[in-house]
């Protein structure tokens, strides 16, 4: 079990907050840890980021801008319950998107632009306190297990790039450090989601990570 893990007697709930601009990350723990009961235990900017710190800290409550795995809320959640089933998910609007579906389960809770401080907090301890049914979360986008020899399908280059893009890097950033052209990483992308039959740059961390791609936390 991870050190981070640990069944707590306490009542505070942990939380991670996953939004790629630093200033709104501050705002929102400034604005949690003002409450005795609420914890910010950790902060992510990116998808990959964040995944690493859920699978680490398996928090209560994961509070995440909604366009950030890039893809439609409810996958977001199912991959996340699938890795740490007692998290909850509050997913904050996007200046860019209309109001928020819920998510498919009906688990996940979604902030509008409107929330205030105190509907935001409300939200978070209603989530964490609603009782978690155990069930088999089934993450169809996502097949890890038949794609076991996926790492053999690859190129020694493919898994370059899909060790640095699991990292949270950019394709401009993964042409630099290879020294390619962002074409041609953006061409070495498309056929690792082509050969592993995922869809998006999230399921592709989460591969990275299932098979240890990209390295876990020290005593994961």
């Amino acid at each position: 079990m991870c050190p981070h893990a640990q069944i707590r007697n306490d009542k505070t709930i942990r939380c991670v907050l996953a939004h790629e601009i630093a200033l709104v990350r501050h705002g929102l723990r400034r604005l949690l840890e003002d409450e005795p009961d609420l914890e910010v235990v950790a902060e992510a900017e990116n998808a990959a980021e964040a995944l690493r710190q859920i699978l680490e800290y398996r928090p209560d409550v994961v509070i995440a801008d909604v366009t950030l795995f890039g893809c439609a809320p409810a996958q977001a959640e199912q991959m996340i319950l699938a890795e740490s089933s007692t998290s909850r998910i509050v997913f904050l609007p996007s200046p860019n998107q209309d109001e928020l579906r819920p998510a498919a389960s009906g688990s996940a809770k979604c902030a509008v632009r409107q929330t205030s401080a105190d509907e935001l907090r409300t939200m978070v301890r209603g989530s964490a306190g609603t009782p978690f049914v155990a069930r088999d979360v089934e993450v169809s986008e996502l097949p890890i297990e038949e794609l076991a020899s996926g790492k053999r399908m690859l190129t020694a280059r493919e898994r370059e790039v899909l060790k640095l893009l699991a990292e949270g890097r950019t394709v401009r950033s993964v042409a630099g450090i290879l020294g390619l052209s962002v074409k041609t990483v953006d061409a070495h992308k498309f056929n690792l989601m082509r050969k592993l039959g995922i869809h998006n740059k999230a399921e592709l961390v989460m591969w990275a990570i299932q098979k240890r791609v990209v390295k876990l936390p020290v005593n994961f």
